[in-house]
């Protein structure tokens, strides 16, 4: 009896550790390189992908992923990001880093962070002329065409009729609603969607 005894206590000691391992994820490694950031050749790196539309699956069978994009899930404890140099970088040296190279960095990490936040695909719009499109909630890139295109703004900056038009302009060509989205210093943002009206 004294030795099942034993057994048990030793099983119970045992089980803790399990549950640790379970909920303790492995997060995937990747590398700044300057402009983008490379994840390593994994099934969880092929996920952001497959699952969630980040970034782009590369020949060598890495995940391509944006400063913006890289951001957000190392904010979610998802990836670990070292630079060229196998040199760990943190939250805020990244942020420096990224602002470097792109002053209004923040500002268009702030509206990526809470679309995404939302339950949206957001993705960079380049060639249509605008920071970012947004595709409805259930439709990926590729299954479906973006729904808004959208343009961040700090409160305290000044657009120009001009800017404005030429904005609404760009929605109107690429058939994409106009979205503004206008951040404060708290990282809040609000939308305003514009509406092209012939009188």
């Amino acid at each position: 009896m004294a030795k099942e005894k034993k057994a048990k206590s030793k099983e119970k000691k045992e089980e803790p550790k399990e549950k640790k391992s379970k909920s303790k994820k492995k997060k995937v490694k990747a590398t700044l390189t300057r402009e983008r950031v490379l994840t390593e050749i994994s099934d969880a790196a092929h996920n952001f992908y497959n699952q969630s539309r980040f970034g782009s699956i590369l020949e060598d069978g890495k995940v391509q992923l944006s400063l913006l994009e890289a951001l957000y899930l190392m904010e979610k404890n998802k990836i670990l990001i070292k630079d060229y140099k196998k040199k760990r970088v943190s939250f805020d040296d990244f942020i420096k880093r990224a602002k470097k190279i792109e002053p209004n960095f923040w500002i268009r990490y702030c509206v990526f962070r809470d679309i995404r936040e939302r339950g949206y695909i957001i993705k960079t719009a380049l060639k249509f002329g605008a920071d970012f499109r947004v595709y409805d909630r259930g439709i990926k890139p590729g299954e479906g065409h973006a729904r808004w295109i959208v343009y961040p703004v700090h409160e305290g900056s000044a657009l120009t009729w001009y800017d404005f038009a030429a904005k609404n302009r760009v929605a109107h060509s690429t058939k994409k609603r106009l979205m503004i989205g206008i951040v404060d210093d708290e990282r809040d943002v609000t939308y305003y969607e514009i509406k092209w009206i012939r009188p």
